[in-house]
């Protein structure tokens, strides 16, 4: 009888060594960019203040530079659940529905002011989505502005027919398309190495992805011209959240908060630097022309155009709420 209660005694000892670890939850975050990249940092900073504000009761592991899952596949890994979290390119999505395309079209907003009114006006419609889809948005974090690398000069859109043009997301294929380029589906991860064989030699991005893929190496010439600012999103599987109880919950959605002001604070700060970064290595670096600026203007209006059809009265209601909001 003795044995037994020494026995049961040890059993709960080591049951209640155990709680703490059973009532631990583990969340795997995939992310597309390196982990130098400014939005990876946030994702981290945030992982760590969730773990701070749980004790440690939910980790949140950040899978950089589409380690875990490649890009387009990051979204509906979330959706079915093989990972907890996830933060994607938001135009990334524009086929699924045209929503998702609105932050690029080009020279609808230009600044960070704008591109905040704009996102305000869009996320009631990317939550409504993501509900549809078992899918919680925790933050929005933007990009610096977009312009165009190139190795040779472009002074006017008739100088980019022909060059083989990287496109990342259905705008930039259709960027492709009206100026006469040669589009070549290539995502972040991969870019240096497109870049290295040649693959492309002409594409529109930030300044932060020129940096990461050291651009300087292959290409010559930056034209700033700030066509649109695109976001990453960062959402949870709906199951996995309502799983939390409610203080993991509340700590979540306080440190995704955190995250977005944090990431829009950097994307401003860091946007000066990357040009800086750029120039210091050699490259040119300048405005664009007029006649450049006028051609890509007409390009945004026909991209407008374009959205405005395959979103028709739900997407001119949003364009129509911005324009209120930006007046």
């Amino acid at each position: 009888m003795r044995h037994m209660t020494r026995f049961g005694l040890s059993l709960a000892g080591a049951l209640l060594m155990a709680a703490p670890a059973l009532a631990q939850t583990k969340w795997n975050l995939p992310a597309a960019y390196p982990p130098d990249n400014f939005h990876t940092e946030n994702l981290n900073a945030f992982a760590k203040d969730v773990a701070d504000a749980t004790g440690g009761k939910l980790q949140v592991t950040v899978h950089a530079n589409a380690s875990l899952f490649k890009a387009p596949e990051i979204k509906r890994a979330v959706q079915t659940g093989q990972a907890q979290a996830g933060e994607v390119l938001m135009s990334l999505h524009e086929n699924e529905d045209p929503v998702y395309g609105l932050d690029v079209v080009p020279f609808l907003a230009t600044s960070f002011d704008q591109a905040k009114k704009l996102w305000d006006v869009q996320k009631p419609a990317i939550e409504k989505k993501f509900a549809s889809q078992g899918l919680m948005l925790l933050f929005a974090v933007p990009w610096p502005p977009q312009g165009i690398f190139a190795k040779k000069d472009i002074n006017t859109v008739e100088d980019l027919k022909g060059v083989k043009w990287r496109s990342y997301n259905p705008g930039t294929a259709r960027i492709a398309e009206l100026v006469g380029a040669q589009p070549v589906t290539v995502q972040a991860a991969d870019l240096p190495q497109a870049l290295a064989t040649g693959v492309v030699n002409t594409f529109m991005t930030s300044g932060a992805t020129g940096y990461d893929s050291k651009v300087w190496e292959s290409l010559s010439h930056f034209y700033d011209t700030q066509a649109w600012i695109p976001k990453n999103l960062t959402f949870v599987n709906k199951a996995a959240f309502d799983a939390l109880d409610k203080p993991t919950q509340e700590a979540v959605l306080k440190a995704a908060r955190t995250a977005e002001e944090r990431g829009w604070k950097t994307a401003q700060e860091k946007t000066k630097w990357y040009v800086d970064q750029m120039t210091a290595k050699g490259m040119k670096v300048q405005p664009p022309s007029p006649e450049l600026k006028a051609g890509l203007q007409k390009v945004g209006e026909q991209l407008t155009q374009d959205w405005l059809k395959k979103a028709g009265p739900d997407g001119q209601a949003v364009i129509d709420s911005y324009k209120k909001a930006a007046m």
